[in-house]
């Protein structure tokens, strides 16, 4: 009698202790299930308002956050002011998924395809009501598609730069010959190396982290950048002349290591997709108005603004719309289309 209670006794408890082992197992099951996936989001500018890409960024994370279905699903990881090294550096390290996101100009992938540097033609857009028109369209598909095929990316939006690029210079520029031989930094890209140089300055490529200095020591004359950025970089300390060039309003790209998406899964996939989308079109909103605040903000710290003979400018750097299409055939469809969206002559 003795030994048919121990037996129930020793059946109950495996029992128990099968019933244990499985809700273990379950919980760890859907622990990883439940598991955020954790990306890494380079940028190159600061993290704050004063950077389209942290605009898009906060916005981008907020409608991951609201969203039942996606939060804590997806934790990003923000990295700004370059900490995860050069930008050039950052588009290999995006195209292998060592970096899963970046969010930057479009220029520096040109460094891996050379067709995109398409969006770097000087006088390309008169505003970027025409590069969101364009870029939302054709263009921007083909776009896509060259830098998921050639750089492993998606590209999540194509955002604005927070105003256009303009030529701020040591030296008063009265006149377009008057930039003939500055030292200008720039971008260290194919196009803008050529457009400057063409424009009449002598281009001098460097990382940003490299212009506060060499604008003391002299190495550099001036800069080409939008005006948020001369602000939020106190460039104004040394430059206090801006001239109104508004030679290129390249646009923002979000680009997205395309493994890295893959491991979204598939049920969320159209949620991030839309939430990137209406990121995008926030930041969109944001960017004439920062670049007003920052051009008053240069302003009333001594910068004086000049406008200029941009169709003079215009017709300088049309050999390097030549050389660049003569090089990339391909790519005159995608000129084309741009050009015919272009809103009455602004210069």
């Amino acid at each position: 009698m003795m030994e048919i209670k121990q037996l129930r006794s020793t059946r109950r408890f495996l029992a128990l202790a099968c019933l244990s082992t499985a809700l273990i197992a379950g919980s760890v099951v859907t622990s990883f299930a439940q598991a955020a996936l954790n990306f890494r989001v380079y940028s190159s500018l600061p993290g704050d308002d004063s950077s389209a890409h942290y605009i898009w960024f906060t916005r981008f994370q907020e409608n991951l956050n609201k969203n039942e279905k996606l939060k804590g699903q997806i934790k990003l990881n923000y990295f700004a002011n370059g900490m995860l090294g050069k930008e050039a550096d950052a588009t290999q390290q995006v195209r292998i998924g060592a970096i899963n996101m970046m969010i930057s100009g479009t220029s520096i992938w040109a460094t891996l395809v050379p067709e995109i540097g398409v969006l770097d033609l000087g006088y390309l857009f008169k505003d970027y009501d025409q590069v969101g028109k364009t870029l939302d369209g054709k263009a921007g598909e083909q776009l896509s598609a060259l830098m998921l095929n050639k750089a492993n990316v998606m590209v999540l939006g194509y955002g604005y730069n927070l105003g256009a690029r303009n030529v701020y210079t040591k030296k008063a520029i009265e006149k377009p010959e008057d930039l003939k031989n500055l030292k200008i930094r720039v971008l260290p890209v194919p196009n803008f190396i050529a457009t400057l140089n063409h424009m009449g300055a002598v281009a001098i490529p460097m990382p940003g982290g490299e212009v506060y200095s060499s604008l003391q020591m002299g190495v550099i004359d001036g800069v080409e950048h939008d005006a948020p950025t001369i602000y939020s970089s106190k460039y104004y300390e040394i430059i206090k002349n801006g001239t109104l060039t508004r030679h290129s309003f390249n646009p923002l790209m979000i680009a997205m290591n395309k493994k890295s998406f893959e491991q979204i899964p598939e049920a969320l996939r159209a949620d991030v997709l839309a939430a990137a989308q209406e990121a995008t079109e926030y930041e969109r909103q944001q960017a004439s108005q920062k670049e007003q605040e920052a051009i008053k903000n240069l302003e009333a710290k001594g910068v004086t603004f000049r406008e200029t003979d941009r169709a003079y400018f215009a017709q300088q750097v049309q050999p390097v719309w030549k050389a660049f299409l003569d090089q990339y055939p391909d790519m005159k469809p995608i000129v084309d289309e741009i050009t015919a969206a272009a809103p009455g002559d602004k210069s």
